[in-house]
């Protein structure tokens, strides 16, 4: 009873700080300096103690699939000799040179509980004590909590189970019998990891199949076209993806691989199903070393039962099963969460309910996520600038 009489008091007390950027990954550091360039004062808080703790954790194979010209920050090219398609290492640096060349103030081990909304600005309940703001931005990102289904029977499995996230180094499976399930962007880049690996066995069980194109055609480095490719009707660019992936790859389902359900630009806006991209694992399909099997009905003592009844015996299950978001608990009341906890609105979009209210990084691009950081972070930096200038707010 005494915290609910006392915290308001307590909030009336503390400065309303024009805006705070919950999150400092790349979208929040995209979003901060936009708001920083239009003059709008910011604080980021990140609950981890350096930037890029996630890349940090990733496996040291990891390399971005998207080319090195179409992911810098905003105004931060990478050095001249990197890689077309930048090793994690790089990535890390990179947004380390971006926060500093930006001086942004990343706050490092707050982590924020709740925010509510005051009528005119928000309270951000934080590890280190109650903050206020005109604005809030989330840019947890959308990959914040690996999900692994709660399949039947895995007690009594005798394999391991582990997340895609949990990767680690790919020597580490030669000679074992290794499933992974999930034929989505995470998927194919274990499996292609796996290609090159002397496994026992390799099964991919797809409940439908991917919207999936490698990395290069000849000498072409097929995510520059995604400035192009993002500029299409959603119609036209499922079908210019879908003849891009036949061209190269043929017809999938003939080595057992589902159809895929909707064109891969038309699922980035509907489940947010990223486009994945191949290279190695595809040649591994049709080579016969990665077999593709059915969906997961359930887990036995003996091993796993495919929805078709049989029966397979990896050693290592590799859940390929997506991510959450984990906002619930942020933000799971004010009714702005779709029932994966995805937010409703993103970049410049937001609710009137809910001035001051924005999100960022929570869906996928075909640009990629570094170059869609720099342009939703833009946008919300034009709309805080707007709405400060229509209700006469200082920013």
């Amino acid at each position: 009873m005494a915290d609910t009489t006392t915290r308001p008091m307590v909030e009336q007390l503390v400065a309303v700080e024009p805006a705070i950027v919950i999150g400092a990954g790349a979208a929040g550091l995209a979003v901060a300096q936009a708001l920083m360039k239009a003059g709008v004062p910011v604080a980021i808080l990140e609950k981890e103690s350096r930037l890029a703790e996630p890349w940090h954790r990733r496996h040291q194979q990891l390399h971005l699939n998207t080319h090195r010209d179409l992911s810098g920050l905003p105004g931060l090219a990478y050095p001249g000799d990197t890689p077309a398609f930048p090793h994690r290492n790089i990535v890390i640096r990179h947004m380390n040179d971006f926060k500093e060349a930006n001086r942004l103030p990343v706050e490092f081990g707050v982590a924020v509980e709740t925010i509510v909304f005051r009528g005119d600005h928000w309270a951000v309940r934080t590890s280190a004590g109650s903050r206020l703001a005109r604005h809030v931005i989330v840019a947890t990102g959308r990959d914040k909590e690996p999900f692994t289904p709660l399949w039947k029977g895995t007690q009594a499995f005798a394999g391991q189970i582990i997340h895609s996230a949990d990767f680690g180094d790919a020597k580490a499976y030669a000679g074992k019998k290794v499933l992974v399930v999930g034929a989505g962007n995470s998927g194919f880049d274990a499996l292609n990891h796996l290609a090159g690996v002397d496994t026992a066995a390799i099964w991919l069980s797809a409940r439908s199949g991917p919207a999936i194109l490698p990395k290069r055609i000849g000498q072409i480095a097929v995510h520059r076209l995604s400035p192009l490719t993002a500029r299409l009707p959603l119609r036209v660019a499922d079908a210019v993806i879908t003849a891009a992936q036949r061209l190269v790859f043929g017809d999938l389902t003939k080595f057992g691989m589902p159809p895929a359900p909707a064109g891969g630009a038309s699922r980035l806006t509907t489940d947010y199903t990223a486009i994945a991209a191949d290279d190695g694992a595809v040649d591994a399909i049709k080579s016969g070393k990665i077999t593709v099997v059915p969906a997961i009905r359930e887990f036995s003592r003996d091993g796993v039962i495919l929805a078709n009844g049989s029966l397979i015996d990896p050693d290592i299950v590799i859940a390929a099963t997506g991510y959450r978001t984990g906002l619930e608990r942020m933000v799971g009341n004010l009714g702005v969460l779709d029932s994966k906890g995805v937010p409703l609105f993103n970049g410049g979009e937001g609710d009137p309910k809910l001035p001051g209210l924005w999100f960022t990084g929570m869906r996928p691009s075909i640009r990629g996520c570094f170059a869609n950081a720099g342009i939703l972070g833009k946008a919300i930096a034009r709309q805080i600038v707007r709405s400060s200038q229509l209700s006469g707010a200082p920013r």
